[in-house]
């Protein structure tokens, strides 16, 4: 059986396949490596994290360009380690260390609005992950060629979302979901559902690469790559409660 194609745009079929056929002279990698390797990028992403939310909170003048070349550097590190995924565990982890930075700042300033925000985000997306993993784990939510069909459409829907309201923003019309009233706070619901789905995919395609006789390189690549939907799936969820609480 082939690998299952993910809407992930870092962890596709082709690159596993591809890896695949270099996988001689390797160990192959495992399900337990790439989870292993999942909690190591976050505890990276943590320890930076906590240095920019601390720096938030003493308001020191550091916090925005550390934040600003953490996000630049998290996303030149994932379109490394995207094309280079043999050079995963070091690209992954200095992704992971620009992410936290990021996130510290953007978490830190959605904290300042609402105190204890942030808590709830990262709960939340640990159950939710833990409930994907369930799921999945069961058989309840397998990613058939339906599923993913549907998933990808529905991720790439969310994406011109995004470009949308960004391309409006130039020309002062707002499409924002913090502006759409309950309308936002359905779209919201449904963009974290969307990102919470991907992890099923995520899934598939690593226990497919480990099937298939992938690399044990592949397993940085594999936790690289579920921390961009992990990443993703909290900032939503960071979203989702923001609105939330501005409704009460």
């Amino acid at each position: 059986m082939g690998l299952t194609k993910s809407t992930n745009p870092v962890l596709s079929e082709d690159i596993f396949e591809k890896q695949v056929e270099k996988a001689s002279g390797y160990r192959q990698m495992t399900v337990k490596g790439a989870a292993t390797k999942t909690l190591l990028l976050l505890l990276m992403t943590t320890v930076t994290a906590s240095i920019t939310w601390k720096l938030f909170n003493v308001e020191n003048t550091m916090v925005f360009p550390l934040m600003i070349g953490g996000a630049i550097g998290a996303f030149i590190f994932a379109l490394i380690t995207s094309f280079k995924p043999e050079k995963s565990a070091i690209f992954g982890s200095l992704y992971a260390i620009c992410e936290g930075l990021a996130l510290g700042a953007v978490s830190a300033a959605y904290n300042y609005e609402t105190y204890g925000l942030v808590f709830q985000a990262v709960l939340l997306t640990f159950v939710v992950t833990a409930i994907m993993a369930f799921c999945y784990r069961m058989g309840i939510l397998q990613a058939t060629a339906k599923f993913t069909k549907v998933l990808f459409f529905a991720t790439a829907a969310v994406g011109v979302f995004y470009l949308l309201s960004i391309v409006l923003s130039f020309f002062n019309i707002e499409l924002s979901v913090f502006r759409l009233g309950l309308l936002g706070i359905v779209i919201q619901f449904v963009i974290v559902a969307v990102a919470a789905l991907n992890l099923i995919l995520d899934f598939d395609v690593i226990e497919s690469g480990v099937r298939e006789g992938a690399p044990e390189y592949m397993e940085w690549y594999g936790a690289f790559s579920l921390m961009v939907t992990l990443v993703w799936l909290y900032l939503e969820i960071l979203r989702l409660l923001s609105i939330l609480n501005r409704r009460n």
